[in-house]
C-alpha cells in the first residue's frame, strides 16, 4: 500500500514494523526522506507507517521471490526511483545443529540470504540508471564471530560480508555504495526472544558484553543514516560491527 507521494530520496526498509527496522525507517522519515516499509503483518505495518509518517507500506512475504521483484517495481512506479535500500528483514533460530529442522533451514536461507540478494538485483537496475544509490545490509555480530547453537543464523548472516565486498566492487563505478552493519545485542523484542531461547540469562548476556549494555535501535539507525549520506560516499564494500565491543573478544 502506498500514498504515492514524492519528496527527497526514496528509501525502502524491509522488516520495518518494529525493532531495528522501525528505528531506521523512523530516522529517515524524520530527515524528510520518502520512506517505504515492508513486513509480514499488515496491521502492525499500518500502525508503524502512521506513527513514523512513512510514504507507504507493503505487507508481504519476502521468501516469495516474485514479491521481491514486485516490491521494487511498485515503489519505482510510484516515485520514479529507489535511492536507498536497507535490507533488514530476517529471522533467528536458536538450536543445536542436530535438532535444526529442515524447514527452518529453507526459511532462513530464503529470508536472510535470497530475499536481500533479489532485492539488490532488482534495485541495482534502477540505481545504475540513475548513477547513484545506497545499499545497506543489516547483518549480525553472530555472522562475524559466530554463535554456538545458532549456526544456521550465523551462516546466513555471515554471507553479507562477502556479498557486500563483491557487490560493492561491482557497483562502485555507478556511484552506488554497498555496506553491511553488524549489530551486537540490540534492545529489541527479537533480542529478548533470543535471550529467552538461549542458555544464558539477561544479566549473563550483559556481563559478556565489554560495554555492559545492549545497543539501542536508534544507534543503528543513526549509523545507517550516515552510510546513506553523501558524507559516506567513499565507504563501500565494508562490513562494520556496531556491537559494544563484542567483536573484539
Amino acid at each position: 500500500m502506498t500514498n504515492q507521494k514524492k519528496k527527497n530520496k526514496t528509501v525502502l526498509v524491509t522488516g520495518a514494523s518494529k525493532g531495528i527496522g522501525k528505528a531506521i525507517a523512523k530516522q529517515f522519515c524524520e530527515d524528510g526522506y520518502n520512506v517505504f516499509i515492508c513486513a509480514r503483518s499488515n496491521e502492525l505495518l499500518k500502525q508503524t507507517a502512521q506513527q513514523i509518517g512513512a510514504a507507504g507500506y507493503f505487507a508481504l512475504d519476502l521468501t516469495c521471490a516474485q514479491n521481491c521483484k514486485k516490491l521494487v517495481e511498485d515503489i519505482v512506479n510510484a516515485t520514479g526511483s529507489l535511492d536507498i535500500l536497507v535490507n533488514n528483514a530476517g529471522d533467528y533460530v536458536y538450536s543445536p545443529i542436530e535438532k535444526t529442522e529442515e524447514n527452518d533451514i529453507d526459511r532462513l536461507i530464503n529470508l536472510n540470504v535470497k530475499a536481500p540478494f533479489l532485492l539488490c538485483k532488482y534495485a541495482a537496475k534502477y540505481m545504475k540508471e540513475n548513477k547513484q544509490g545506497r545499499i545497506i545490509n543489516i547483518g549480525s555480530i553472530s555472522g562475524v564471530v559466530g554463535e554456538a547453537n545458532a549456526s544456521l543464523y550465523s551462516m546466513t548472516k555471515s554471507c553479507f560480508q562477502g556479498f557486500s565486498k563483491a557487490l560493492g566492487l561491482e557497483l562502485a563505478q555507478y556511484n552506488i555504495t554497498v555496506n553491511t552493519v553488524n549489530p551486537g545485542w540490540v534492545q529489541t523484542e527479537l533480542a529478548q526472544d533470543a535471550v529467552e531461547q538461549s542458555d544464558f540469562s539477561y544479566q549473563e548476556e550483559i556481563d559478556m558484553i565489554p560495554q555492559k549494555r545492549f545497543i539501542q535501535p536508534e544507534e543503528i539507525a543513526k549509523f545507517v543514516k550516515y552510510l546513506a549520506s553523501e558524507d559516506a560516499k567513499g565507504m563501500t564494500a565494508q562490513s562494520i560491527s556496531l556491537c559494544a565491543g563484542l567483536s573484539a573478544g
